[in-house]
């Protein structure tokens, strides 16, 4: 099913069931896998494998070249998973550089209109809702959503099941659970999210009081993660909270609820 004002390079790839709507463009290198649904004026490009059942609406570019004023042309690559959908007029650039690629999981919606930079990593079953900018090298892991309108700067990681609030923006690490709000701030746990991923009720309160005890007690923060792995490290939800700030390199988003107490 391939629409006849479609252009398809001969050495493209297309799996079994693979659909190709008006006028889309599937360049060189380009390997799609079975029952793909690519939409009119899509275009995908570069070195950019692609799993089974992706959906790619009208006015998508996929695998296009990193901007970055340090690339000079290498055939660097795009690997997209299973299950994807890529709401119309996405982007989503293809790496930098040879020994990394940019990489994006199962299960994923990406919303109109959004863009994924060079050397992101996107986990599986993440949202990115409309008009959201993720900068070069981001990483998103699973079960994250980014709202609409929200910017990520290069570098910075959202953690498993954390919530960015619309029009937010940060350039620090927002830790796992977590909600994002405003630039840079944080403003308690993303209880909804924990609920849908089956999280129960008595694992929701040990990670609220690591979350209190981190980033809304007057301790420092390496005194704060000392006594959070001593009381309640043993927990494996904390254990990943704890992992996810000591390795934050950009900082972490700051609370903006300290000192007040938390209604939840």
């Amino acid at each position: 099913m391939i629409h006849p004002t479609a252009v398809i390079h001969p050495e493209a790839r297309l799996g079994a069931g693979t659909t190709v709507g008006a006028h889309a463009v599937i360049d060189a290198g380009v390997v799609l896998g079975d029952e793909c649904q690519v939409g009119p004026l899509v275009h995908l490009t570069g070195d950019t494998r692609v799993g089974s059942r992706n959906r790619f609406h009208a006015g998508c570019v996929i695998g296009d070249a990193p901007q970055d004023a340090k690339y000079t042309g290498q055939p660097t690559r795009l690997r997209i998973g299973d299950g994807n959908v890529f709401r119309e007029h996405v982007t989503v650039h293809r790496s930098n550089r040879m020994d990394e690629d940019t990489v994006i999981g199962d299960g994923n919606f990406l919303m109109a209109g959004c863009h994924v930079g060079h050397n992101c990593r996107i986990g599986n079953q993440v949202i990115v809702a409309n008009g959201s900018l993720l900068a070069g090298h981001v990483m998103v892991l699973d079960r994250a959503f980014v709202s609409g309108n929200c910017a990520v700067h290069q570098f910075c990681r959202i953690g498993r099941l954390a919530l960015m609030q619309g029009g937010s923006a940060i350039s620090k690490d927002l830790p796992p659970f977590c909600i994002a709000r405003g630039d840079n701030g944080m403003a308690g746990l993303n209880s909804v999210g924990l609920r849908r991923a089956g999280i129960e009720s008595a694992d929701r309160l040990v990670v609220r009081r690591a979350y209190h005890a981190l980033f809304r007690s007057q301790d420092r923060r390496a005194r704060a993660l000392d006594l959070v792995r001593s009381e309640l490290g043993s927990h494996p939800l904390v254990r990943e909270l704890i992992e996810f700030v000591e390795s934050s390199r950009r900082g972490i988003c700051t609370d903006t609820g300290r000192g007040r107490i938390d209604a939840e």
